[in-house]
């Protein structure tokens, strides 16, 4: 019951998230109205609307003008759905990398739900524009901040250095290479998730989101889809990297200590 609640609500967020990054990317407002088809601009009417099941009804096609209805509504929508689900079914493994979780009983669930929430919005922006929103970034850091701040948690003030620090490496790299191998988004992103992942995992982090770049950048030029001039936004590495990190963090700090 509770699984399927969360994959509903799941659904519900994501219906949000996929009309709210699509907007954001356009500089359309949130506030402005109905959804409405991308193609024709007619409004979308509320029986068409609904998560995920209108869109398989609708066999993927606007009503009215029958164009198209591109699949990143779907996407989005099951993705944050089955985040959410997955949070709650892999909830423990989350207490050895954040030991703190437990003493917030069922608001450490809504947190990491929160921050699923907010990682794919990332993802999606800087996937499809180079985009990384400021305010995803800075409610993503103040959120957890407060849930952080109220838990259980004694390193708060080496949460905010590692966050610091996280910060400035990616903001040296943002300098050397003049932007082109590192945009400000990311940097601002190492906030929230060296914060939450604090120290040592942070390095771990780190390390595995260059890692998981380099496998996809070797990928994308072999199948030359890109070449070496081509700019592949980083920011879905960081967010892959760190839930890799949340769920397999202890085991891969004692795989990679004898690196470091």
């Amino acid at each position: 019951m509770i699984v399927l609640f969360l994959f509903v609500t799941g659904l519900v967020f994501g219906s949000f998230l996929s009309a709210l990054t699509w907007r954001m990317m356009h500089d359309v407002s949130i506030a402005k109205g109905r959804s409405f088809c991308d193609s024709c601009k007619k409004p979308i009417s509320w029986y068409d609307n609904i998560p995920l099941f209108s869109y398989l009804l609708l066999q993927g096609k606007c009503r009215h003008c029958h164009k198209k209805i591109s699949a990143r509504y779907p996407l989005i929508e099951f993705t944050t759905a089955l985040t959410f689900v997955s949070v709650y079914l892999l909830y423990s493994m989350f207490f050895e990398i954040f030991p703190w979780l437990p003493s917030l009983g069922i608001a450490g669930i809504v947190l990491f739900c929160f921050v699923g929430f907010i990682s794919i919005g990332i993802f999606v922006t800087d996937m499809e524009e180079m985009i990384i929103p400021d305010s995803f970034v800075f409610l993503l850091f103040l959120i957890s901040f407060l849930f952080v701040l109220f838990s259980s948690d004694t390193n708060m003030w080496q949460r905010l250095l590692v966050a610091f620090v996280s910060s400035m490496f990616f903001l040296i790299l943002n300098l050397a290479t003049r932007g082109r191998g590192m945009g400000l988004g990311d940097v601002k992103l190492a906030l929230p998730l060296g914060f939450l992942l604090g120290f040592p995992v942070s390095i771990v982090w780190i390390f595995v989101s260059f890692i998981i770049g380099s496998i996809v950048g070797v990928a994308l030029l072999v199948s030359g889809r890109a070449t070496k001039k081509t700019r592949v936004p980083f920011g879905p590495f960081m967010i892959v990297s760190f839930w890799v990190c949340a769920l397999f963090g202890a085991s891969l700090i004692q795989y990679l200590t004898p690196y470091f």
